[in-house]
């Protein structure tokens, strides 16, 4: 099963197939590594777990990444790939990522992704997260804005960025970026391409409204693009990305008990609100392969459309024993524990999926969201 993905007009098109035929069967792969694009969830320090995949993917010889769509810590991910492969290839990119990572860990002290680390220097956050005395103080943080706390709006990322990622490989580099931000004042999803970006986009897609003050691009204000679009999937489906796209998750979309606690419902209510996007858009995906495949888009419809082909890594069975207080950690071994999940995650869908590439989609998203 998979997405329709619109065709050029030619000046002589073929004949048109009924739509009662379904759609084209996609041409064999090419001989040689197989192409694919890749969406990248947000989800702060466990950014981590893409760190692992990605690791294991750049090894992988029968595939090649051509195109990266992302959001937050996806973001961070997705550039700092970039700049690798434009400076010596999948080797560059891995060793890229390990020296971003480990720049985030260093930086635990003003932690990039959200300055708890005052906290969690001195007491566990698994502890924290059940103290009430912790959760009134997270109540009272809340109800302050980062305009009064951070009037500076210091930001360490912007740091991290400037040691370890060089923008200017990034905008040449093999590989299509699209990054999301959110448009505070329109409420909408702001798509930055490859030759846009800069450290200054990357903050915007990872800016936290509560924590950070919104930056600022061409006189916009940005927030997190997690929010409306985490990762961004409609800019994979042009003629000019791979038809097969891998989308690697953060946020669990299952959980096995009823949240019951103050920290258990906060937890779920963020799993739940930064993957609304990404399950809309994957509903109307479901809705587009059943109504194409019950003959329901018109003939002239169902031609303008090639076959896309989704993957995903998810997060469920991986990262769900993980707390919200967990994406704020910054400490080496929590992040290299990541990372360790994050190839086990890879190996295992290269395992089970690799030969589907190019093939089918190995992701059931009508089952899952129609």
């Amino acid at each position: 099963m998979g997405l329709f993905r619109r065709k050029k007009p030619t000046s002589a098109p073929a004949a048109e197939p009924s739509a009662h035929e379904g759609p084209p069967l996609p041409p064999p792969p090419p001989p040689g590594p197989k192409s694919i694009s890749l969406g990248l969830q947000g989800g702060g320090s466990h950014g981590a777990f893409e760190w692992g995949v990605l690791d294991r993917l750049l090894e992988e010889p029968e595939l090649k990444i051509e195109a990266i769509s992302a959001a937050s810590a996806g973001a961070m991910n997705a550039v700092v790939t970039a700049a690798g492969l434009a400076e010596d290839g999948p080797r560059g990119a891995k060793a890229k990522l390990d020296q971003f990572w480990r720049a985030v860990n260093q930086a635990g002290g003003r932690n990039v992704f959200g300055d708890s680390a005052i906290w969690t220097a001195a007491f566990n956050p698994r502890w924290l997260q059940a103290n009430p005395f912790y959760r009134y103080f997270e109540g009272m943080m809340a109800s302050a804005s980062p305009y009064e706390f951070n009037p500076f709006n210091l930001n360490p990322l912007g740091e991290v960025l400037a040691e370890t990622v060089d923008f200017a490989a990034v905008r040449s580099a093999p590989v299509k970026l699209f990054i999301s931000a959110t448009d505070v004042i329109e409420g909408k999803a702001r798509i930055f391409s490859s030759h846009e970006l800069s450290a200054q986009v990357v903050l915007a897609s990872s800016t936290l409204p509560l924590l950070f003050q919104a930056v600022e691009i061409h006189g916009r204000p940005y927030w997190d693009g997690g929010y409306v679009a985490n990762p961004p999937l409609w800019p994979l489906f042009g003629l000019d990305t791979p038809g097969d796209v891998l989308i690697v998750m953060l946020n669990p979309m299952r959980r096995a008990e009823l949240p019951k606690t103050a920290g258990e419902i906060t937890d779920r209510l963020n799993e739940i609100s930064f993957n609304a996007a990404l399950a809309g858009e994957l509903k109307s995906v479901a809705m587009i392969q059943q109504l194409a495949e019950e003959g329901l888009l018109t003939e002239a419809g169902v031609a303008r459309f090639q076959r896309l082909m989704i993957h995903a890594i998810e997060a469920d069975g991986h990262l769900d024993d993980l707390s919200l207080e967990s994406k704020f950690d910054t400490e080496w071994g929590f992040l290299t524990d990541l990372k360790a999940r994050g190839r086990k995650a890879a190996e295992q869908w290269l395992h089970h999926h690799l030969a589907e590439v190019g093939v089918r989609s190995s992701f059931d998203i009508r089952s899952r969201f129609s």
